[in-house]
């Protein structure tokens, strides 16, 4: 018989006390966090806490991410199954036990999860007529993080106008926003009112919920990479409700921000953003990775946080989405290629996999996809292995070999998705097709890369990366405050 009961506040914890034989230690173990416990035996019986929290990749402790977990021994892996503890808000977390699962969730009053409580919090917003502040509602991936574009213009922001509230949409409390923001969490009143009163909006994703633009508010999309694949109104087939529902998002939007001429031309007509501004002013994101920020301190910084030896070769795996499935593609094994390129590999997810995927585990293989600083992890390592991501357009700034893993590049190109243009004859990288191939490519060594791909690397970086020069948020923070979208006082 096991018992389980939790505590609420700061130090959130799950109690558990059980008889019988006392395993060693217990693990909470979920798709994206686990934490673990030791056990203390008293007599017949045993009792061990979980935290309900933890820190990763070196960052502060936060409370677990939203998800089903599971209790297990730490010896032997077999499944440890209370009884039902109901549902409850404890602190910066919601918490409770169905079917021997522990379910953590966002720390939002059961009482505001109804059809009717939304609805009532909706017409709230669209009613509400309290003045605007001096203010700006950050979100990044549908709050599922708190970086891309959006971060690197709140440092920026913050620097030059520290009067500025920053408030930032998170899904929940394990999202660690920027020192000084306020985090409001999706669906809570203070959400609503917070997306209601802020001047400006900086999304790099659709907006979510209703959104109804009160006068003197403005939206600076900066979306989240320059395009390979077709977007919006350019994907294959005709959809009337998607064309529809693009054309009604685009609507939305007071300004654009591409990284590029080209991302500007592919984004304004999938968009259909027209007679409306895009900011070509390369990418806020990447200014981490060019001259002092890019510094070797930072390069060991970000590997130190990560647990990965200075000298230890490091490639990141950053694969785009597919629209036929939820999870990370499976195409490589990366424990195998951890071993034959000698090196550790880091698993990026794309955002839309964060959610509904698990961590990839293995030997030398690290899963990062939850990571905050993308350029923290492209500065960590010596090469990409990407497919359709738009990621090569960020990581092309480094000068750092690229190779392009593409075993679903007719069906990819032919069917589900097309390209604006030909990867194959353009990537400054090997496009392979095969593990062996990948294995093969990234042991030719930095000369022959550089024989092979030298003059394709120079072309691509002029046509995408003309501005990325440092300085991007420095620019588009000027461009906010000129305008005023919002003021310095």
């Amino acid at each position: 018989m096991i018992d389980a009961r939790f505590t609420g506040g700061p130090e959130a914890a799950l109690h558990l006390r059980g008889s019988g034989v006392a395993p060693a230690a217990v693990v909470l173990a979920g798709p994206r966090a686990r934490v673990r416990a030791d056990v203390v035996a008293e007599g017949e019986t045993w009792a061990a806490t979980l935290p309900l929290r933890a820190a990763r990749w070196g960052g502060p402790e936060l409370p677990l991410p939203t998800g089903d977990y599971e209790i297990r021994t730490d010896d032997d892996g077999v499944g440890i199954h209370p009884a039902d503890v109901p549902v409850a808000v404890l602190g910066r977390l919601r918490a409770g036990i169905e079917d021997g699962r522990v379910v953590i969730g966002p720390p939002v009053d059961l009482a505001f999860e109804t059809a009717e409580a939304r609805q009532a919090l909706e017409a709230r917003y669209v009613s509400q007529r309290a003045p605007l502040e001096n203010a700006v509602f950050f979100e990044s991936f549908y709050g599922r993080n708190a970086g891309d574009n959006p971060r690197a213009i709140d440092r920026e922001l913050h620097r030059v106008a520290p009067g500025v509230t920053r408030y930032w949409s998170v899904v929940d409390a394990s999202i660690d926003v920027p020192s000084g923001a306020v985090a409001v969490i999706e669906n809570t009143p203070e959400w609503w009112r917070a997306r209601g009163v802020a001047r400006l909006l900086v999304v790099n994703d659709w907006l979510r919920r209703r959104f109804v633009r009160r006068p003197g508010q403005v939206v600076l999309q900066t979306w989240h990479g320059t395009p390979l694949k077709r977007l919006a109104l350019h994907r294959p087939g005709f959809d009337p409700r998607r064309m529809l529902a693009v054309l009604r998002e685009s609507r939305r939007w007071d300004v654009l921000l591409a990284q590029n001429p080209y991302g500007a031309r592919v984004l304004g007509r999938a968009y259909a953003f027209r007679r409306r501004p895009i900011w070509v002013e390369g990418y806020p994101r990447t200014d981490a990775l060019t001259g002092r920020a890019a510094s070797e301190d930072r390069r060991l910084a970000a590997r130190r946080s990560l647990g990965i030896d200075a000298d230890a070769r490091v490639l990141l795996y950053a694969p785009t989405w597919r629209d036929d499935r939820q999870t990370l593609v499976d195409f490589l094994d990366l424990p195998a290629l951890a071993r034959a390129a000698d090196a550790v590999v880091l698993v990026r997810g794309h955002s839309r996999t964060l959610l509904p995927g698990a961590d990839e585990c293995g030997t030398r293989v690290l899963d990062v996809t939850g990571h905050p600083d993308l350029a923290a992890l492209q500065l960590a390592s010596d090469a990409l292995i990407t497919d359709y991501s738009s990621v090569m357009f960020d990581y092309s700034v480094t000068g750092k070999p690229m190779y392009f893993f593409a075993p679903d590049l007719e069906h990819y190109r032919g069917e589900l998705r097309g390209f604006y243009f030909d990867l194959a004859e353009n990537a400054p990288g090997p496009v392979v097709s095969t593990q062996d191939d990948l294995v093969g490519a990234l042991a030719e060594g930095p000369e022959r890369y550089a024989q092979r791909f030298g003059e394709r690397y120079d072309r691509w970086r002029k046509r995408f990366n003309d501005r990325d020069d440092g300085r991007s948020a420095e620019r588009v923070v000027a461009r906010i405050l000129d305008r005023g979208f919002v003021s310095r006082d």
